[in-house]
């Protein structure tokens, strides 16, 4: 199997991006990240994309040749490729443009992600999440995206002892990494006083503690070791993995873990040679500040049922053991779902390059990225190396 490089990422701005089309947003990370490679379109091979629900919400199916078209790739007649995992969308193209450079069959790809939440209601957004659910056993029921992990919250505080503090500081230290984010979706820091004093959504789950709906786009050019000889700094992904689990859960053996999770880093750190400790920032799906909790513990970077106690003593903070979401995460950078497992490697990519500005972790060299589809049941994780 092949080395796999990135060479180029991009990405626009996170949020109600009213002025913008779901095309114009695809287009723009595109560019960015071909500029910042410095590639000609013309030596691009694929293009893979990921996509939850535009269907739904821009009423736009067929979204892989709209996008090679409006990117003036359509000439080139490449192929195009639109793949959907929920909110893992972004990840799984990831793995596709990985396994068509690591196989031999491209030397140069471009992969991305995109999403338009906000030209539909506020409802019929939490109602397009929900579909990431079983639909015949959870949401015909009345279960929503934050009810399934509200139940996660519920009993993972009645096993370890988890608080609400604990949770909240999650958004706390989230808006203040993402408030030094030009790309984020909110720029702003929060007190632990007005987390936990922000409405409820679904107990003990607040408002503060949840995801924005987001319109964005992101997007990655990939290339084979031989190819990426070309550049100057290229960041290796040294490992990938992915797995699935049952959608409802009620299925599974348990809700304070992800299983998902656990067998998605499992692949990724064997094919990595990495150890969970060696781990210097991270970017997990924190879709609500449980998320990212129950996420660290998995991914093996603390034990089962701390967490939560991790996060109050400041281990997951720009400086602490493992920073973890520099970018703001989905709670602050925002939540666009085709869009967002492309946009945590971009940040763990502009880390191990030294380019995050003031939220630069020191000395960074390798970094991995957590993606989740809906309450767990697809995950991917991606390891990334600094190479000399």
């Amino acid at each position: 199997m092949r080395k796999v490089y990135v060479v180029g990422v991009g990405m626009t701005k996170f949020g109600e991006l009213w002025e913008r089309s779901f095309r114009d947003l695809f287009v723009e990370a595109g560019i960015r990240a071909i500029e910042d490679a410095g590639v000609d379109g013309k030596e691009i091979e694929a293009l893979y994309i990921g996509n939850m629900s535009a269907g739904l919400l821009v009423k736009q199916e067929h979204v892989a040749s709209l996008i090679a078209d409006h990117s003036g790739l359509a000439s080139l007649h490449i192929p195009a490729t639109r793949v959907e995992g929920g909110d893992a969308s972004g990840a799984l193209a990831l793995v596709q443009g990985f396994s068509s450079i690591a196989s031999g069959m491209y030397d140069v790809v471009v992969v991305g992600g995109v999403e338009k939440m906000s030209d539909v209601m506020a409802e019929k957004a939490s109602e397009v999440l929900a579909t990431t659910l079983d639909q015949e056993w959870e949401a015909f029921f009345g279960m929503t995206y934050a009810s399934a992990y509200a139940l996660m919250a519920k009993r993972h505080m009645h096993e370890f002892g988890t608080t609400e503090e604990q949770m909240a500081l999650v958004s706390v230290k989230n808006h203040s990494n993402g408030s030094k984010n030009p790309m984020a979706h909110f720029r702003f820091e929060v007190s632990l006083e007005k987390v936990l004093s922000s409405p409820i959504v679904s107990y003990p789950i607040k408002l503060l503690e949840s995801h924005a709906v987001s319109d964005g786009a992101s997007a990655l050019v990939l290339c084979s070791e031989k190819k990426a000889k070309e550049f100057e700094s290229p960041v290796e992904i040294s490992g990938i993995g992915q797995a699935s689990d049952y959608i409802a859960l009620h299925d599974r053996d348990n809700i304070v873990s992800m299983a998902s999770t656990i067998e998605a880093s499992k692949r990724a750190y064997e094919m990595s040679g990495v150890k969970p400790e060696e781990v210097d920032v991270a970017e997990v799906h924190d879709c609500f500040t449980i998320s990212e909790i129950i996420a660290i513990e998995d991914l093996g970077f603390f034990k089962k049922g701390k967490g939560g106690q991790a996060t109050e003593d400041g281990d997951t903070e720009i400086g602490g053991k493992v920073a973890i979401n520099t970018s703001g995460g989905l709670k602050a950078r925002g939540h666009a779902p085709g869009a967002t497992g492309i946009a945590q490697v971009c940040e763990i990519v502009l880390q191990l390059r030294g380019e995050a500005e003031k939220r630069q972790v020191d000395n960074a060299e390798i970094g991995l990225t957590h993606n989740l589809g809906g309450s767990g049941g697809t995950c991917v994780v991606s390891i990334l190396r600094r190479r000399r």
